[in-house]
């Protein structure tokens, strides 16, 4: 009987940003809940001063209008710049196999454009990205981590994907891991 109930779910993605402050999570999800909202997935993390969330809200239809009108008040108040899209859920992608990618290196312009860019020219869909610059243990040089989750399409070999893909990372000194997601 959950299926009409499913159905009846409407999907909003939220992305909201500000100043990074204490409260500012409780802020944005009391509003979601106080309209009857749903979090069904969400990143949140500090970028310099600022503190950046994306959620995916769901709710049926009232909710997630109630929600739009105070969002946009949050929004005209100044406290966060939130954006806002009406959405559908991700459909399951049977044809497509999820791997994840573990790239380290010293710091250089251009790695994530250049591994988008590696997995693009072979329509390989990109599900998540996390980077992040770190001075090295012991010296102090300047290094930067890429974690991304890729989805693979069952047609590709994987053996010459993964063969690919680390004489490209080599090409670059990347030192890089293509493995499969483990559930």
């Amino acid at each position: 009987m959950s299926a009409p109930t499913e159905q009846m779910k409407q999907h909003l993605a939220v992305s909201a940003i500000g100043s990074d402050r204490t409260g500012m999570v409780h802020e944005l999800t009391r509003v979601i809940s106080e309209c009857g909202g749903n979090i069904t997935e969400s990143r949140m993390v500090a970028l310099g001063a600022e503190f950046a969330m994306l959620l995916l809200v769901s709710g049926n239809w009232h909710a997630l209008a109630k929600l739009e009108t105070e969002l946009k008040r949050l929004t005209d108040s100044g406290s966060l710049g939130v954006h806002m899209k009406r959405t559908e859920p991700r459909p399951a992608r049977t044809d497509m196999l999820p791997y994840s990618i573990d790239v380290v290196s010293l710091d250089q312009g251009g790695i994530v454009s250049g591994l988008s860019g590696f997995f693009a020219t072979r329509g390989i869909d990109i599900a998540e990205v996390s980077t992040r610059s770190y001075p090295a243990a012991h010296t102090g040089a300047p290094m930067f981590s890429v974690q991304m989750i890729v989805n693979v399409p069952s047609r590709i070999p994987v053996a010459h994907l993964r063969e690919e893909f680390m004489d490209y990372c080599d090409s670059l000194n990347l030192d890089a891991i293509l493995e499969p997601v483990k559930s």
